[in-house]
């Protein structure tokens, strides 16, 4: 019975002194909503603009890592003509379309003994691309033809 006499007086009537205390005065209740509003748009635009830095970085590393796999096909290319002189110092023929990590490359081989010029152009799967041009000596003096690189080019 002791909780009834905080709502109810001597005649079981609802007190009107219970609810004149619980009442909650609301004198700033607009300029709070108002103040919280503008904090969560403050808040939400700097992580949105945190969000695209963070997407703009994100691109540059892909393209980084992209540029690094053509010009490692490329140099695979210009590995590969390598080995063909070594075997065969008059070769010339290059290559084209020969596949290599998921992208490509393309050959070609200029010159006269025993200066040569191999450009070898590279596309990976991702559609980057690089160049790598190599101006050699080729030395016929022995049983393995030695190259030696007087001038290489990178994306030139």
């Amino acid at each position: 019975m002791m909780v009834w006499r905080w709502y109810w007086n001597k005649d079981l009537r609802l007190d009107p002194e219970y609810f004149e205390t619980m009442k909650i005065k609301h004198k700033n209740s607009g300029i709070v909503m108002l103040i919280t509003i503008f904090i969560v748009a403050l808040l939400s635009a700097v992580v949105m603009g945190i969000m695209q830095l963070n997407r703009k970085e994100i691109q540059l590393i892909h393209d980084q890592i992209f540029a690094a796999q053509a010009i490692a096909t490329a140099e695979a290319g210009l590995n590969n003509t390598f080995a063909r002189i070594r075997a065969d110092d008059g070769w010339t023929d290059g290559f084209s379309g020969e596949v290599f990590d998921g992208g490509s490359y393309n050959v070609s081989v200029t010159g006269t003994l025993p200066n040569r010029t191999i450009i070898s152009e590279a596309t990976t799967l991702y559609g980057s691309v690089a160049r790598v041009e190599a101006e050699v000596t080729v030395s016929t003096s022995g049983s393995d033809n030695i190259i030696r690189i007087d001038n290489l080019k990178v994306n030139e």
